[in-house]
């Protein structure tokens, strides 16, 4: 049969792949195809059996990329974990009913005071749901607290299952303050819980605080790891046995928007607690990792917000195909304060992926993926190399009081910053395809019970929670205060040099590029004359005005245009759409133009200069 296929399909090479790619390429090397990472990983345009990482070939054992359990989801399918945001406990019960009902099949909320005024409290908002559905919480530092309620019972206590899990170190990382102190009764806590409650876990490495910082899936990973062994360490020399305390453990990640490095991040995740574990001497059985996913907060955005239901779908489906146990899908309106139908989405997210898509039916269905087992690989290489970076750097609470890892996070964070600025990263309906009829809409803001921590701690940089789409949101924000002010939102004039054909290009890059920052675009008609253009001009409330046309036309009619504007019309600001070749560029600048717009423009530093610029010029005309 190889003979067969051979001789009509004849195998061919990864370099005659390459040489077909260059030719539609018209004479361009296929190495501009690479693509970097925020990992600092190259990603090929091609991968080939050349690049297979001999991978395990069965899930459930080997290094556990391939899952933790031989027949995946057929024989343990993954939790539906839909955290519960409430008011009062009333609304918790309700919601918790509705979920179940509808899907949810672990029980998942936010711990507050109130829920832990009395045992009754917790009986009665839990009472008549099911037994064996799990836990899936981060009780914070509100953990030993709910734990003591639940290990009151103790007809119930061996029932409960799931986990109900607390990591101080993200709480540090969080709060911005360490108390060493905190460590002790968390260690009692964790000791108690598995005598009192021995089918749930308690140990949680959490590390969404970090990925909502803007930390790449290497340093995640490598967190993981460092934070993980922190607590073994520490469990050990508490007088915990390995195989008691590895059954307590649970890790949290928050799923981001790149598909292929979400899904490997959880492959290599595993391989690196396999090979932590297998150090300090664990059976295979004790070695596998359990995990909690959730979709992550730092990729969601304000305006636009049903884009987030498809951001959340990609990030679920990443999840699931990377192997997790419980996962939540974020509202797409979590931002603002979720909704019914929100919530109801979000879960049905997870119906979708088990009912529709089939997933719990497939075990690995990513393994063996030359692509996908080369970056799964070069992940858990590169963490393993980070790992080692902040146990040489004294561990993971050395490097939060010295700030190392603070600063490692926010330089990852700054390049994406200047990524989404530049829009060389789109975030659809907020830096690109901005919808401008959206109303004004108001952040919720998250309010978390303060965290019980002693207030002689140690100061140290907190690593803050933000979302990626939060300085164009401003930018907008600013906008809608202008509109208020005037009456109509703040505009742009674009001068429609020529043809339609002409101009057309660049006037809809510049429409798309002002709608960025909630400036409306007003065109032109099509201007063949200098008296066209000044009757525009004059017609218009806006001092700013942007030239689009052809290179061709710039060059015939634009400059010894503008040369006239400029002198018409002194207090106005011109830009020219589009990027002049260099020695043109000082031409243009000496006869008016401000600024070049284009491709490569940092979008949001010049539209936040417009928009200051125009509360400037609206204060003073306030006062005159």
């Amino acid at each position: 049969m190889d003979n067969f296929r051979n001789q009509f399909f004849p195998l061919k090479t990864k370099e005659d792949w390459k040489a077909k790619a260059e030719e539609s390429l018209k004479g361009k090397s296929i190495e501009a195809l690479k693509s970097p990472t925020y990992e600092n990983i190259i990603l090929e345009p091609l991968y080939s059996q050349q690049d297979d990482q001999k991978a395990p070939d069965y899930p459930g054992g080997s290094d556990f990329r391939r899952g933790i359990d031989p027949l995946g989801y057929v024989t343990n399918d993954w939790k539906a974990a839909q955290r519960i945001s409430y008011h009062s406990v009333d609304e918790l019960k309700e919601k918790l009913h509705v979920g179940v009902e509808k899907g949810q099949t672990a029980l998942s909320f936010e711990v507050s005071e109130e829920l832990l005024e009395s045992k009754e409290t917790l009986n009665d908002v839990l009472g008549d749901l099911p037994s064996t559905f799990p836990f899936a919480v981060n009780g914070r530092d509100m953990q030993s607290a709910l734990l003591a309620v639940l290990a009151e019972s103790e007809e119930s206590a061996n029932q409960v299952s799931g986990y109900i899990g607390s990591d101080p170190l993200s709480l540090f990382a969080e709060e911005g303050l360490i108390d060493e102190d905190f460590f002790k009764g968390w260690i009692e806590d964790i000791r108690l819980a598995s005598l009192k409650l021995p089918n749930l876990r308690s140990v949680l490495v959490n590390t969404s605080p970090y990925h909502q910082g803007g930390a790449n899936a290497v340093q995640e990973l490598g967190i993981a790891a460092a934070t993980g062994t922190f607590y073994l360490q520490m469990l050990l020399e508490g007088g915990m046995k390995l195989e008691d305390i590895l059954s307590k453990m649970v890790f949290q990640f928050s799923i981001g928007s790149n598909f292929f490095m979400e899904m490997a991040k959880l492959r290599a995740a595993r391989i690196l607690w396999n090979k932590i574990t297998k150090v300090y001497g664990a059976k295979a059985e004790d070695r596998g990792m359990q995990i909690s996913a959730e979709t992550s907060m730092f990729t969601k955005t304000v305006y636009d917000p049903h884009v987030n239901i498809l951001r959340a779908g990609n990030e679920a489906f990443a999840a699931v195909v990377g192997g997790v146990q419980y996962l939540h899908v974020t509202p797409f309106d979590g931002i603002t304060g979720s909704s019914q139908q929100s919530e109801r989405i979000a879960r049905n997210t997870q119906n979708i992926l088990k009912e529709e898509a089939h997933l719990r039916t497939v075990v690995d269905p990513a393994g063996g993926s030359w692509y996908v087992e080369t970056l799964t690989t070069e992940l858990a290489e590169r963490a393993w190399k980070y790992f080692q970076q902040i146990e040489a750097n004294g561990g993971m609470l050395e490097v939060l009081k010295s700030g190392w890892l603070q600063e490692e996070i926010s330089s990852v964070h700054t390049q994406r910053k200047q990524d989404i600025f530049t829009r060389k990263q789109s975030i659809i309906g907020t830096n690109v395809y901005a919808n401008l009829v959206e109303n004004t809409v108001q952040v919720k803001e998250h309010v978390t019970e303060p965290t019980k921590i002693n207030p002689n701690a140690i100061s140290i940089k907190a690593i803050k929670n933000i979302r990626l789409s939060e300085p164009y949101e401003e930018l907008r924000n600013k906008s809608k205060g202008i509109e208020r002010k005037t009456g109509s939102k703040p505009q742009v004039g674009l001068i429609c040099l020529g043809e339609l054909k002409q101009y057309k290009p660049r006037l809809d890059f510049m429409r798309g590029f002002l709608a960025a920052g909630g400036l409306k675009a007003i065109d032109s008609d099509p201007v063949t004359s200098l008296e066209t253009v000044k009757l525009f001009i004059s017609s218009q409330e806006t001092k700013f005005f942007c030239l689009c046309s052809s290179n061709d036309l710039y060059e015939s009619l634009g400059l010894e245009m503008i040369k006239v504007l400029r002198k018409e019309f002194p207090d106005n600001i011109f830009y020219l759409a589009g990027l002049p070749e260099k020695d043109m560029q000082s031409q243009w600048t000496n006869e008016g133009i401000r600024q070049f717009i284009h491709i490569n423009s940092n979008c949001f530093e010049l539209l936040s200069t417009i928009l200051s610029e125009m509360e400037v010029g609206l204060d003073e005309y306030t006062k005159a």
